[in-house]
């Protein structure tokens, strides 16, 4: 079975004693994951240590980091390399997501070399793709986000992929309180699993959990989490607020 993911990105929000007490007041909250569930907390950088601290033990729960460099180590004043991650137990890395391609021009051979680092240090990335509204208006969606996944993931083998989540985003929804319908989000979902299964075959394409993200929120996550080929979401805003995100987190199938 799929794993159903329901994953938190602050962004850059928040300072260390919100996020304690964020972390703390969810930890507290009624939630259960089961076998073939997962809740990820994607946090600024300086707040790593801290979440590995507060959810040491929690089955089921992973700290990401929100990026990464393509360098081990070296002179890269300000960035932060796989080693640093693995070296205090982070197992998760969002990449590619839409800000970072957009404000800091990330290509996707660029994301290419990122998604390579992390799997040759066992970390899981979570992988960003999505289009702009005048793409989606133009019905372009599926070519744009296609050529994303081919350019960025289609040199991976199929052990490769099999260790890669992908997290497609619409960004005219994020952020903005549009959300995708959840006819929208299958239809795409289905489309990204069926790139997928053209280059990995069918069994490969069904392992790969594919999350929705745009404006997901505790009112519309059991409805786009029903959809068949939606294996939970990337969540931005909502994550902020602890009982919304643990409604989400019980929302997973």
């Amino acid at each position: 079975m799929r794993k159903k993911i329901a994953a938190a990105n602050w962004k850059m929000n928040l300072t260390l004693q919100q996020g304690e007490k964020l972390l703390d007041d969810i930890i507290a909250l009624p939630h259960t994951l089961k076998k073939h569930q997962e809740a990820v907390f994607a946090v600024p950088f300086p707040y790593l240590a801290m979440s590995q601290q507060k959810v040491a033990g929690k089955e089921h729960v992973f700290i990401a980091a929100q990026n990464v460099y393509t360098k081990k180590s070296g002179a890269y004043t300000g960035e932060t390399s796989v080693e640093m991650l693995q070296s205090i137990g982070i197992q998760v890395v969002v990449l590619g997501h839409s800000e970072r391609r957009e404000y800091f021009n990330e290509s996707n051979q660029f994301l290419a070399d990122k998604v390579n680092i992390c799997l040759e240090y066992n970390i899981t990335p979570i992988f960003c793709c999505g289009e702009a509204l005048n793409i989606r208006e133009a019905n372009g969606q599926n070519e744009f986000v296609g050529t994303q996944i081919k350019e960025s993931l289609f040199h991976l083998t199929s052990d490769q992929i099999l260790k890669v989540v992908i997290a497609y985003e619409p960004i005219w929804a994020i952020g903005t309180g549009k959300t995708a319908s959840s006819d929208q989000a299958q239809e795409i979902h289905a489309y990204i699993r069926s790139v997928l299964a053209e280059k990995y075959g069918t069994a490969i394409a069904n392992e790969i959990s594919i999350l929705y993200g745009g404006s997901v929120k505790g009112s519309n996550a059991k409805e786009l989490f029903a959809q068949p080929d939606v294996d939970g979401g990337l969540v931005g805003g909502a994550s902020l607020n602890a009982q919304e995100f643990v409604t989400i987190i019980n929302s997973l199938p």
